[in-house]
């Protein structure tokens, strides 16, 4: 047993030494909501350096909770979850509720990060929602230093692209609000329309893209779906 057991029998104290280690919960979700790339898992955590990223993908593959599939001929590498860690999700999933039920909203805000945030908008919009050409939505956060504007990028019959640079399209909508704000709306605490209504959050330029954003920008799985 390792020095970090809890040398117990009790089944939860086991469950625990699987699933307990920091970040691996994190991992996992990141790969339910479809990164299967050390770059795109590590877009998804990140605060995890790519040393303790690439132990705790090796950890979790010893325990049966991924698998590492390298394709010989390109080179790459891909990460799935197995059936095992399957089982996990419902449990993980109602977890998150509890915590977004229990934790006072103002500790869930402290610590607000722009490059996650706008990783999971990213994996989250629903293209279907947009017009059926190349797209380009600018966000400003206007409060900030770095990582102060980022592009999503819908191009028809591929998946939406973020950049974090610009990558010198003409832009279709500006959306302006800080950080703060917009971490609020996609978690759920706040109302999208209302926080339009009061210009926290600005959109400028294409006026149907910005009357649809209730319907693109899907929001967090945690937040009520009245919540707009």
């Amino acid at each position: 047993m390792s020095n970090e057991s809890y040398n117990n029998f009790c089944p939860i104290a086991m469950a625990c030494e699987i699933i307990e280690p920091r970040w691996t919960l994190l991992v996992l979700c990141e790969m339910w909501s479809g990164s299967t790339r050390f770059n795109e898992i590590r877009r998804g955590v990140p605060g995890m350096s790519p040393t303790l990223l690439s132990k705790r993908l090796k950890e979790m593959e010893n325990q049966s909770l991924i698998t590492r599939e390298e394709d010989h001929n390109s080179g790459t590498v891909n990460y799935k979850i197995t059936s095992i860690a399957d089982e996990l999700m419902p449990i993980i999933y109602n977890l998150g509720k509890w915590a977004h039920r229990n934790i006072d909203s103002e500790v869930t805000l402290e610590n607000l990060d722009s490059k996650l945030l706008m990783w999971n908008i990213r994996r989250k919009v629903d293209a279907s929602k947009l017009p059926s050409r190349k797209t380009v939505i600018q966000f400003i956060f206007p409060e900030l230093d770095k990582n102060r504007d980022f592009w999503l990028i819908h191009k028809p019959g591929f998946t939406v692209d973020l950049c974090t640079k610009d990558p010198a399209f003409d832009v279709n909508l500006y959306v302006k609000s800080d950080l703060k704000t917009l971490t609020a709306v996609w978690i759920g605490l706040a109302k999208l329309s209302e926080q339009i209504t009061d210009k926290n959050i600005v959109l400028i330029g294409d006026e149907n893209i910005a009357k649809k954003i209730g319907d693109w920008l899907v929001r967090s799985a945690f937040a009520p779906k009245c919540m707009y």
